[in-house]
């Protein structure tokens, strides 16, 4: 209604970007924890909103907007019923997305871990060779 998603929004409201739950699920991290807190459980879109310590102050700028209930029906709520709150939600998704992504890139250069080294786009080309028609 005020704008349009982007890439980061979506990752957030969705559940599926750079979330160690979500990585963890898709076999890209050997388990679901935060990266960037050390007394957490598992990294969700919740955790990541509403919680994690490393995101303090980009919180603190939302929940200035949006109020301080970062549920996810809340912040969408919120989101629709005004440019300002709907701006302030995409300014902390890009942001702290941005920030989480680029720890994932540094993570898959650095570690043993075999699920966290991406694919190369020749191994994919090559798979794809497979399915095509005679």
């Amino acid at each position: 209604m005020h704008g349009s998603l982007s890439f980061r929004v979506t990752q957030v409201l969705s559940g599926h970007g750079c979330f160690g739950k979500y990585l963890c699920r898709i076999d890209r991290e050997p388990d679901a924890r935060c990266h960037h807190c050390v007394h957490c459980g598992e990294d969700t879109a919740q955790h990541t909103l509403a919680e994690c310590v490393a995101w303090e102050e980009q919180r603190r700028v939302l929940t200035n907007e949006v109020g301080s209930d970062l549920s996810l029906p809340a912040v969408v709520r919120r989101m629709v019923g005004s440019a300002e709150s709907w701006d302030a939600v995409v300014s902390f998704c890009e942001d702290v997305m941005s920030q989480k992504e680029t720890a994932e890139r540094e993570r898959e250069i650095s570690t043993p871990f075999p699920g966290r080294r991406r694919r190369t786009g020749r191994r994919t080309r090559a798979d794809n060779a497979l399915f095509r028609p005679p």
